[in-house]
């Protein structure tokens, strides 16, 4: 079967930028394409958040470019959310702020985040599981075509990350909705993602995540005791996924991912 030519939800192209004289991002090309779930992973201090910031428009780019689909509807959990304890806010009227959304709406997307018991819980009185996936829940009520989240499991234990990501891959099962993942995790985020993209400043390396985690540019960053992590959540598919540069092909169903180099990031333009 070829692999279908899918155009991407939102791209980068050759990404610099820069805080004053230092330069944070540099040459970053890379892109999102319809149904994937790929994972930016990073130490602290390479950049994570600043790419998000970048392609969601709130960080101009010193150099290159990011391009998005005409259209495109996002959804974004961000890493926490700080909510004064004495401000009394349920569920319910936390998912309807700024814009009032129906009942069935709001427990529409609570059921799919998996916490339909909440709407009329105090806010404050939730933990931090059942506060990531409210999160979630906001971000789903506007049926987005790809979901930015940034290091949304930060805080909780290796049981409560393995729970969460595969509540993404069963939102992702069922809706279709691309994700895009920031994390610095080295627990189950390899094993569910589709593709690993490692960033330090620049990218390292990209590819599956079976292969990113025998790269030499992942060992360096990451040493060599992490492959037990992968075990806590095996992600299974059936789909090969093409170079994922701006402009490649995308996937297609019906293959299993094929044995293949971690690829590194090419500077001999920069």
């Amino acid at each position: 079967m070829t692999a279908l030519r899918t155009e991407p939800l939102i791209a980068a192209e050759h990404l610099c930028v820069r805080y004053g004289a230092s330069e944070v991002l540099h040459d970053v090309s890379l892109a999102v394409r319809p149904g994937e779930i790929v994972t930016i992973l990073g130490p602290n201090g390479s950049g994570k958040s600043t790419l998000l910031r970048a392609l969601l428009g709130i960080v101009a780019a010193h150099a290159g470019r990011v391009m998005r689909a005409p259209g495109l509807r996002l959804g974004y959990v961000p890493q926490r959310l700080a909510i004064d304890p004495s401000l009394p806010i349920t569920v319910r009227r936390f998912l309807s702020l700024p814009v009032r959304v129906p009942h069935a709406a709001a427990l529409s997307a609570l059921t799919r985040a998996g916490l339909p018991e909440v709407a009329d819980r105090q806010m404050t009185a939730l933990s931090g599981g059942q506060l990531q996936r409210v999160l979630l829940a906001r971000a789903l009520l506007c049926d987005p075509q790809l979901l930015i989240l940034d290091e949304p499991t930060q805080g909780l234990d290796q049981p409560g990350e393995a729970a969460f990501y595969r509540l993404i891959e069963e939102v992702r099962q069922a809706t279709g909705v691309a994700v895009l993942m920031v994390s610095h995790d080295l627990h189950v985020v390899m094993a569910a993602s589709d593709r690993v993209i490692c960033l330090n400043g620049h990218i390292c390396c990209e590819g599956t995540p079976q292969v990113v985690s025998t790269a030499p540019e992942y060992r360096a960053l990451f040493g060599l005791g992490t492959q037990g992590a992968l075990a806590l959540y095996q992600h299974v598919h059936d789909h090969t996924h093409g170079d994922h540069s701006p402009g490649a092909d995308g996937h297609a169903h019906g293959h299993s991912h094929a044995p293949r180099t971690a690829q590194p990031a090419d500077h001999s333009d920069a």
